[in-house]
């Protein structure tokens, strides 16, 4: 039986012989986090050269001539490939530098714009709308004054109240009467602060489909519960996961958003309605502990499978061979 050593000198190898080997960045603020531990493990076991790059500590020299990204003084140079994980409050700098990277010729399995496109709720529901992909009704507006007609636009309440700038569960708020929801719409109204209402969908009890997408395909999927009195599933607010397997339907419909989208690497969550299944949401930054830890699939490995395929040395040859 061959041991995990093993198995990983195998594989580096294999690398050597096809010389594929990559200089892999990962943008992370923290790299003793699970998701970005397990791609620098996977990718270090495929033979690769990985660095764990803070991109706030980052910045930049912006010119036609040439474009440079520098961190504590030095220039970060000779990257084929990164795997950006951005902060939801961090999308601006973090998109910023993938940006830059991307002018520079670096592969990243997530572009830029992909990930503003995924981060802004609003506009990726409006782009899902436009593909005719089903999602929960939503509703946005501005003015107080047409809080009445909104809470109606969505089907009445219970009604689910959205930050826009809100992630892992959080600044989500069910409104269970319309008193209450009046309530909450007018408060965060008064805050200046955007937020989407929408239909609540009492059948999916609290559950949730999450698929993990890479490339063009679903390589794993679990559902995720929410605790006793929570409506939340996110695995952040206690919610529990088991492996699941999906339908047809539900497998196209998380290649398509994630297409919608321009991800390459993405979490998609769908919720099980009685007129089938509907988006939730399409996270460009998806966490891989509670999936792989469900299903057994190496999401990690499989993402770096994927920067092998698509990504290509852009320097001499042998510059990583030592």
């Amino acid at each position: 039986m061959k041991t995990r050593k093993t198995c990983t000198f195998e594989r580096n190898k294999i690398m050597k012989k096809k010389n594929r080997i990559l200089k892999i960045g990962i943008l992370s603020r923290d790299q003793n986090l699970y998701s970005t531990r397990r791609l620098k493990e996977a990718a270090e076991e495929r033979g690769h050269h990985v660095e764990v790059i803070d991109y706030l500590s980052c910045y930049m020299n912006i010119t036609s001539s040439k474009t440079s990204i520098h961190m504590k003084g030095t220039e970060i140079s000779e990257l084929d490939a990164i795997i950006p994980r951005i902060g939801a409050n961090r999308t601006f700098y973090g998109t910023a530098i993938v940006r830059q990277l991307e002018l520079t010729g670096v592969f990243s399995i997530n572009s830029s714009i992909s990930i503003t496109r995924s981060r802004d709720k609003l506009r990726s529901l409006q782009l899902m709308a436009k593909e005719k992909i089903g999602m929960p009704i939503t509703g946005f507006a501005h003015s107080p004054d047409d809080i009445d007609d909104l809470i109606q636009l969505v089907g009445n309440v219970p009604l689910v109240i959205k930050l826009l700038e809100g992630t892992q569960g959080i600044g989500v708020v069910l409104a269970e009467t319309r008193k209450a929801a009046q309530s909450v719409i007018q408060a965060l109204m008064g805050l200046k602060t955007n937020i989407i209402v929408q239909e609540y969908i009492k059948e999916s009890a609290g559950a949730d489909i999450r698929c993990l997408v890479i490339g063009n395909k679903v390589v794993a999927a679990i559902k995720r519960q929410a605790a006793p009195g929570e409506f939340r599933s996110n695995l952040h607010r206690g919610g529990s996961a088991v492996k699941v397997k999906i339908s047809k339907e539900e497998r196209e419909l998380a290649i398509k958003a994630v297409k919608v989208m321009g991800l390459k690497f993405a979490g998609v969550d769908i919720l099980r309605s009685d007129r089938g299944p509907l988006i939730m949401e399409v996270n460009s930054s998806p966490g891989i502990e509670g999936i792989e830890r469900a299903t057994g699939v190496e999401i990690a490995l499989k993402v770096i499978e994927y920067l092998e395929k698509n990504a290509k040395p852009i320097g001499p040859k042998t510059r990583y061979h030592g």
